[in-house]
């Protein structure tokens, strides 16, 4: 299985048939509820597949962080998933979206304690025992911290890594989005962060709304994430990085001129 390379863009149906058009593809993430376990693949995924576009099923409803056991039934379903696709890694969020049988419907952010730790790192055990591929996490961002806190994100994130063997999806978008709204520099993380075990980036844009910047993936990616990502890229540039969108597409034109900036800033080849 070949892993992610390039420049990707996240496959939603409603712009399905813009990223078919996308000469260059080499990889596509997939939000992985949207698919269904037993099949078959919707038509523009299986396409996409038959022109071996590489596709990585990104979860959201794992609930990673939460304090109650990974349900195995979801973990069944994006190890289905993976299968379907012949996925070379899936991914999936150090948060949790539900607690007490309550759905949050938002990924939250925990806080980092030594005992989020451990409940990260047993439910990400639990799920790689039932895996057919190895797993990335994916840092969210988050508009506030919890009050008991007891280490920093770095040592957060790397401590989480280490134990668990996982790999990691680094969502740039997040990462500026997190200093900014905290008073931290962004920069400062990446050079604590293990930088070498990056599957793949994530980018995406956001607006500022009541002094908060929001990483709402519909609207333009920014400069400060560029520059952000091109100091990353310059540290060590990872194998692939996908640009997240989730409503409010623009017209085509706009999203090709998206996605060409950032293989300009990444110094990777250009898909359009």
């Amino acid at each position: 299985m070949i892993g992610p390379s390039g420049v990707g863009i996240g496959w939603r149906p409603e712009i399905a048939g813009f990223v078919a058009d996308l000469p260059g593809l080499r990889f596509i993430e997939v939000v992985a509820e949207s698919v269904p376990a037993g099949g078959p693949l919707p038509d523009g995924l299986a396409a996409l597949r038959e022109r071996d576009v590489t596709v990585v099923p990104h979860g959201v409803r794992l609930s990673l962080g939460g304090a109650e056991p990974v349900d195995p039934a979801r973990v069944a379903h994006l190890a289905s998933v993976a299968h379907q696709v012949d996925a070379p890694l899936v991914s999936e969020h150090i948060a949790f979206v539900r607690a007490g049988g309550r759905e949050a419907g938002h990924l939250l952010p925990l806080p980092r304690s030594r005992a989020a730790v451990d409940a990260v790192c047993a439910n990400v055990a639990r799920a790689q025992a039932q895996l057919p591929v190895p797993i990335a996490l994916e840092p969210i961002a988050a508009l506030f911290d919890w009050p008991d806190d007891e280490l920093d994100e770095a040592a957060f994130l790397t401590e989480i890594l280490d134990r668990t063997d996982a790999l990691l999806l680094l969502d740039v978008a997040n990462v500026y989005a997190n200093a900014r709204n905290r008073g931290n520099d962004p920069v400062a993380l990446l050079d604590r962060l293990p930088l070498d075990r990056i599957a793949y980036l994530h980018v995406a844009g956001g607006s500022e709304h009541g002094g908060f910047y929001h990483d709402t993936h519909t609207d333009p990616v920014p400069s400060p994430v560029l520059d952000l990502l091109g100091d990353l890229c310059a540290r060590h540039r990872p194998p692939a990085l996908l640009l997240e969108r989730d409503g409010h597409y623009p017209p085509a034109p706009e999203l090709r001129a998206e996605l060409d900036v950032l293989a300009r800033v990444s110094g990777y080849p250009v898909v359009t």
